[in-house]
């Protein structure tokens, strides 16, 4: 992420708008939220998740190439 004090650089996601890019639920993206896979901040009710914690949790997934049949 950005300098740690500066978050004039950063853009924040809304949990819908990750939802979308994620294409996943919003309780999948809550999940990941409370789990800590994925870092946010919490502005009221609200939570805001950086884009660039999105690209890195995408960019970081491990597909699973194992096979159901045996």
């Amino acid at each position: 992420m950005a300098d740690e004090g500066n978050f004039s650089d950063v853009r924040f996601l809304t949990v819908s708008e990750v939802a979308d890019v994620m294409r996943v639920s919003k309780m999948t993206v809550y999940r990941l939220v409370h789990s800590g896979e994925l870092p946010a901040v919490r502005f009221g009710r609200s939570y805001r998740v950086p884009e660039s914690a999105v690209q890195q949790v995408l960019k970081n997934a491990v597909i699973d190439r194992r096979s159901d049949t045996a």
